[in-house]
């Protein structure tokens, strides 16, 4: 009780800090250029507010002066502090909120620069500590502390191991930082190892895809709408564009179609460039061992580290519709980052050509022999029978609700026809795609799984990372004599399945791939056929 009534006391000693307050003028200043499009609107284009469309400009002045209050607001109720073992924040305006972690519970340190907080000099810090993972949300967010500050709490929260007490100088003064380290003490110093850097021509495995139309919608949507504000009648000028060349409706959908996809896949291409320009993946030295880290950005530049002890994978995902071009997405599986975040913490490589992608995950993992390379053991038959089943059952299912309605009037009887001869080689082409993914495999200290139709996924998980292995059979499986094996682990998204495994040899799957953990369970001869670990 005394060491812990002392740590409190050493922690209220520190001084509450507040947020930096360049974020005060800089919001005054933003709220002022959110206001000057409606100026511009009213005083050059005589904008009438009667006849004209000034909503656009009135809702974006309301959000940056709404915006600017609120941050004023934040700056006022919110401090935070740094002592030798914990870090806390308050903030709240009806409600206040005091939250606390332990430093030797965080799990990464996120630096976050917005174009407008790159040009004041302010940072965004996010110090991931597991919460996110159960409650959809980073420990911490210290939205602004200027960039000395976030570089200095970056360096020392990254350490993840105890410091001494975090104290500001008054200013116009220094504090003594004390002894300087030696140098031999710390074996993991050393020189930053860059494994990989920024490749222009990737953009061009992240403009097509399914967004760019989403993405080109949204900008004619909003130039369609910002056009009447300024005197502009896009809707005349369509449909005189479509009489002048007298095109069908058919056609015109089609050439609308066309540049929806052109604009949107020059958006996503301009999008990638922005956002991932001077990227590096680099492992750094750490005070307990080493980081990953990922930077990159034009604009908005952003920086995140991983703690290496707590990475136990690495999964190389393959898009279905872009698997033919050698597309894939590369993430770690490590505790405390939230895999469904916006921000893809977990994110190691920007999408881009399988060939590169094996060969980082091996650097990322840090062993010799990829696991990626592996040869994975090819699945049952029964196994591409279940799902050639399951893909039939689905067309019928579809087909007779189609029919249903075409009994009605509702449809027309060809569209019974029309969902057959389509939705059945489609549900039996998905059926094979599925089945020829599956796969699994033991690579040394890392057990290998691969399924999934949509986006193949292969995880090269660690074994000493596996707490749990879950083996199901339902009734289809037990009549095919097919069973699952699902690696469970406290990290990523929690557990990795290999579905419909040939049932003789499942057991000894699953216990290569958790070594020890059915030990307990297994008879004589099967402990024998286990190799020894």
């Amino acid at each position: 009780m005394s060491s812990v009534g002392g740590e409190h006391e050493q922690a209220a000693e520190v001084p509450w800090s507040r947020l930096s307050n360049r974020m005060l003028w800089a919001d005054g200043v933003w709220s002022l250029l959110s206001l000057a499009p409606l100026a511009i609107a009213t005083w050059v284009f005589g904008t009438d507010f009667q006849t004209g469309n000034p909503m656009p400009w009135v809702i974006i002045a309301v959000i940056g002066v709404v915006g600017a209050a609120a941050d004023a607001l934040r700056w006022i109720f919110t401090r935070y502090r740094v002592s030798g073992e914990y870090v806390e924040l308050r903030t709240g305006v009806l409600v206040r909120n005091h939250r606390s972690v332990r430093r030797d519970r965080i799990r990464s340190v996120d630096l976050d620069a917005k174009f407008w907080h790159r040009i004041v000099g302010l940072r965004v810090l996010t110090i991931g500590a597991g919460q996110q993972a159960a409650a959809g949300e980073s420990a911490f967010e210290l939205d602004a502390v200027s960039k000395t500050e976030a570089e200095e709490l970056r360096q020392l929260l990254a350490l993840s191991s105890p410091a001494p007490i975090r104290q500001r100088a008054p200013e116009g003064t220094e504090l003594d930082p004390g002894p300087a380290p030696d140098e031999n003490e710390d074996e993991n110093v050393g020189q930053t190892r860059v494994l990989a850097g920024f490749r222009p021509g990737w953009f061009v495995y992240n403009m097509f895809n399914a967004w760019a139309f989403v993405l080109a919608a949204g900008l004619c949507w909003g130039a369609f709408m910002l056009a009447p504000a300024v005197g502009l009648d896009p809707t005349s000028w369509v449909v005189g564009f479509l009489d002048t060349w007298g095109l069908h409706w058919a056609w015109a959908v089609l050439a609308g179609v066309l540049v929806l996809g052109v604009v949107g896949s020059l958006g996503l291409a301009v999008a990638f460039l922005t956002e991932y320009w001077n990227f590096e993946l680099a492992r750094v030295p750490g005070a307990k061992g080493t980081l990953l880290r990922t930077r990159h950005g034009l604009f908005r530049t952003r920086e995140v580290n991983r703690d290496d002890e707590r990475i136990r994978g690495v999964q190389i995902s393959e898009p279905v519709l872009w698997r033919w071009l050698g597309i894939a997405d590369t993430t770690v599986v490590t505790t405390g980052l939230d895999e469904w975040s916006m921000s893809s913490p977990t994110a190691v490589l920007p999408r881009g050509p399988v060939r590169v992608a094996r060969p980082i995950a091996a650097a990322v993992l840090g062993t010799p022999a990829n696991p990626m390379d592996t040869p994975l053991r090819r699945h049952p038959r029964a196994a591409l029978g279940r799902r050639l089943w399951w893909a039939t059952v689905t067309t019928a299912l579809f087909t007779g609700a189609v029919g249903a309605l075409a009994a009605t009037n509702l449809l027309p009887l060809a569209a019974v026809w029309i969902t057959a001869a389509v939705l059945g080689p489609l549900a039996l082409l998905g059926a094979v795609i599925a089945y020829r993914a599956l796969g699994h495999g033991i690579a040394d200290e890392y057990v290998v799984l691969r399924s999934g139709l949509f986006f193949r996924a292969t995880t090269a998980l660690r074994r000493s990372a596996v707490s749990t292995v879950v083996i199901r059979e339902s009734v289809p499986q037990r009549l095919l004599g097919l069973r699952s094996v699902a690696t469970m682990t406290a990290a990523g998204a929690g557990g990795y399945e290999a579905p419909d495994i040939a049932a003789t040899g499942c057991t000894l799957f699953a216990s290569k791939a958790a070594p020890g953990v059915l030990d307990p369970f297994l008879v004589t001869e099967e402990r024998e056929a286990a190799p020894a670990r």
